[in-house]
């Protein structure tokens, strides 16, 4: 997996360092009940590109695809304040908290650093009435806001080579609240205890662990073992079914989840979920139609070809492809961990009706 080890300042636009020259991100603009027209009224980095002063980078041990683009993660909490530890679900961050990532595609993935184009930057603030989406599309000198979505065309090489044109979809206030939505509420998908339990970049001092100890973490487990952890899904040492489960939590819980946007399919995606049936061993779809491609089970044991999950992991149809929003390529190394893993289940009898 490539770790999103780009540094911003180098793609920031001249503008947008200008306007950075007062000492402190600008959360009075953040907490405005009228978002920004334009993001750099929000001062989230200085004149050189770098994070602003309590702007802190952060990194996944498994983040989402999106076909292909590099993003970098910055979180910012207001001066004074620190998030609250939590073994399940996003960390509960305080009042004010902005949640930042840029989306940026390299001309050739396998230089990945020579000839980006940053393409988006999104937010989530937690204002009073709770966490508000914002994406912000940059036009060459700042990144305007823009609340309706856009589709841009973008291209590039991918790693194999391949030359690769595609509509990126900046996605629309309906579509980030169907991702983030948690019962009535939308809520971080990335920041949990088990994905940030890791290296920055894979690498280093533990981020869990580096948050509480400068003050912007509070309740940590004394015992560091006892941390819930998320593995890499792209870890060829770590159990194949724990890199499968951490995949398809990351891609597909936020919507498949008792209380995501798709908790009618009884299908939870939850690296935590307990019970075979409702992860989709011989389970059912609760409405059949072409998404099923024919198969009865979203996960045939032993058999991924039969399987509805694989069957919409690699389509690119829309109204069959899985996830449907945030990707326009297939994962072809996340759709061959996901049949490996189911290859590798026992071929169990199928159960009688």
């Amino acid at each position: 997996m490539r770790q999103p080890w780009l540094r911003l300042a180098a793609l920031l636009p001249a503008a947008l360092l200008l306007a950075s020259a007062a000492p402190t991100v600008n959360g009075a603009a953040l907490l405005a009940d009228a978002p920004a027209p334009r993001l750099s009224a929000y001062r989230l980095f200085d004149r050189s590109g770098a994070p602003m002063a309590g702007v802190q980078r952060y990194t996944l041990n498994t983040p989402l695809f999106s076909d292909h683009a590099e993003k970098t993660r910055h979180v910012w909490m207001p001066p004074g304040t620190r998030a609250q530890y939590r073994s399940t679900g996003p960390l509960d961050f305080p009042l004010g908290t902005t949640l930042v990532k840029s989306f940026a595609f390299p001309a050739d993935l396998r230089a990945p650093g020579r000839d980006v184009r940053l393409i988006e930057t999104r937010l989530l603030v937690k204002k009073a009435s709770g966490w508000v989406a914002l994406s912000y599309v940059w036009d060459g000198q700042d990144a305007v806001l823009k609340r309706a979505g856009v589709r841009l065309p973008v291209a590039f090489v991918d790693a194999a080579g391949r030359p690769q044109r595609i509509d990126y979809a900046v996605p629309n206030e309906n579509q980030c609240k169907q991702c983030h939505q948690s019962g009535a509420a939308i809520t971080p998908i990335g920041p949990t205890a088990g994905n940030l339990n890791g290296g920055l970049d894979a690498a280093g001092e533990n981020q869990l662990l580096q948050w509480a100890a400068a003050g912007r973490l509070a309740g940590l487990p004394a015992d560091p073992a006892s941390l819930p952890r998320l593995v890499r899904w792209d870890d060829a040492a770590a159990p194949l079914d724990a890199r499968a489960r951490a995949y398809l939590d990351v891609n597909c819980g936020h919507c498949h989840d008792r209380a995501g946007f798709a908790s009618n399919s009884g299908l939870y995606l939850r690296h935590d979920e307990v019970d075979p049936a409702h992860w989709g061993l011989w389970k059912r779809p609760v409405a059949a139609g072409r998404g099923s491609g024919g198969a009865r089970f979203a996960i045939r044991p032993g058999d991924p070809a039969a399987s509805i999950l694989v069957h919409r992991m690699q389509s690119s149809e829309p109204g069959v492809m899985m996830p449907q929003f945030g990707r326009a390529l297939v994962h072809e190394e996340g759709v061959a961990l996901v049949r490996a893993w189911i290859a590798a289940m026992p071929k169990d009898p199928e159960p009688i009706p």
